[in-house]
């Protein structure tokens, strides 16, 4: 299991924030082609793309990631060409519209990794699954995607223009109804998978506090890791996202009573009654516990947000 608990935004065409962003203990660095780099810098930030990935062995990030412009856009192409060609682990896939774009994504991975003499399926593929009101409502098809799917996330930002809407949170900071609907059937679409699922972005890169509260929210209720737009945000969610010693003990324990009963569907632990669930949740914890590093940021308080 690759741990995602901090997944890293960094706009292609800064200089600045790719150095910056190079020593930043990341799980995953995604460098961004899309929203954060204007229409008349797409090239330019593409070949900076490329060139900074091509520094693999002195960039700090477990995994290397390249959001690319989305299916519809005039740089998709060229950008997942590039994606191949710098040897990233995955792709971010902004605004699919279904599964069906990430099948097409797909296929177009399948023809460019023989062509360069790569790994057929070392490319995997992590959708923004829900930036349009028809993706919010073709999630479902999400678990028939195979086995390029990394993960599923989402996003409100895109979402709330689509709607029209003024506001995706109120006036507590908490999501409106259409938003924690569609943070609700990301996770739901992700567990129908069976790939991790990674909550949105927590905008106010001042608010460590406030992330905070996200981030634990996000890990009670079942996602694996978060997107972030700023290092500062990123010890904060390798903490959070990080199994606590007294959460490995009791994965141990139950995996050991499973053990202990020789194939048995439920067992006693604790004084609880456990059956399959339980293990499986037990093992996800102590895969993660194995990979999961000790690494901090420090929080230096230095601009890098990719907006």
């Amino acid at each position: 299991m690759t741990p995602l608990r901090s997944m890293l935004f960094v706009p292609a065409d800064s200089e600045r924030k790719l150095a910056k962003a190079q020593t930043v203990p990341a799980d995953a660095l995604i460098v961004d082609l899309e929203d954060s780099v204007d229409a008349t810098r797409k090239d330019v930030a593409r070949e900076s793309a490329i060139g900074f990935l091509s520094l693999r062995s002195s960039i700090r990030a477990s995994t290397l990631w390249l959001r690319i412009n989305g299916v519809d856009d005039g740089n998709f192409s060229s950008d997942v060409e590039a994606a191949v060609r710098a040897q990233v682990d995955g792709i971010v896939l902004p605004k699919p519209r279904s599964a069906r774009d990430v099948l097409a994504l797909a296929a177009q991975l399948d023809v460019l990794e023989t062509r360069m003499n790569r790994p057929l399926g070392v490319t995997t593929i992590l959708p923004i699954a829900t930036e349009t009101p028809s993706s919010v409502l073709a999630l479902r098809d999400y678990a028939n995607c195979g086995p390029r799917l990394a993960a599923l996330t989402w996003g409100a930002e895109d979402l709330s223009a689509a709607l029209g809407a003024e506001a995706a949170v109120d006036e507590h900071g908490a999501w409106l109804p259409p938003y924690e609907l569609a943070r609700s059937l990301c996770l739901l679409a992700a567990g129908a998978a069976e790939v991790p699922a990674i909550d949105t972005v927590y905008t106010d890169v001042r608010d460590m506090d406030g992330l905070r509260r996200s981030a634990l929210a996000a890990h009670r209720d079942g996602f694996a890791g978060k997107l972030a737009i700023h290092p500062d945000q990123v010890a904060v969610l390798n903490d959070v996202f990080r199994p606590t010693p007294a959460a490995v003990q009791a994965a141990q324990n139950v995996v050991t009573a499973f053990a202990a009963a020789g194939g048995a569907g439920v067992v006693a632990c604790g004084g609880k009654m456990l059956d399959r669930p339980h293990l499986l949740r037990a093992q996800r914890v102590l895969a993660l516990a194995t990979t999961s590093d000790a690494a901090v940021v420090p929080a230096d308080g230095s601009d890098f947000p990719i907006g």
